[in-house]
């Protein structure tokens, strides 16, 4: 699954054209690596989100195949400090 259609699916950020700006502005981070909203992820990448006040990181634990709902968005992936 391409990187800002996870990060929409799993709620993480709330739309598709909001993540894929933040990638191209070099914010989003997957491995350590900046990265462009087409990376193709995978169980284990971790993903991390500059955000104004602090950085958000994460695990990615499932790729989904579609649309999840919010229950399970939470489970697709876990925080990490």
């Amino acid at each position: 699954m391409r990187l800002d259609k996870f990060l929409k699916v799993s709620r993480l950020i709330k739309r598709r054209t909001v993540a894929n700006s933040v990638s191209e502005m070099g914010r989003v981070f997957v491995n350590g690596n900046p990265t462009k909203p087409a990376k193709q992820l995978k169980v284990g990448d971790i993903i991390e989100i500059e955000y104004a006040n602090y950085t958000l990181k994460v695990e990615v634990l499932v790729i989904p195949i579609g649309n999840v709902s919010i229950q399970e968005a939470e489970t697709l992936y876990k925080e990490l400090k």
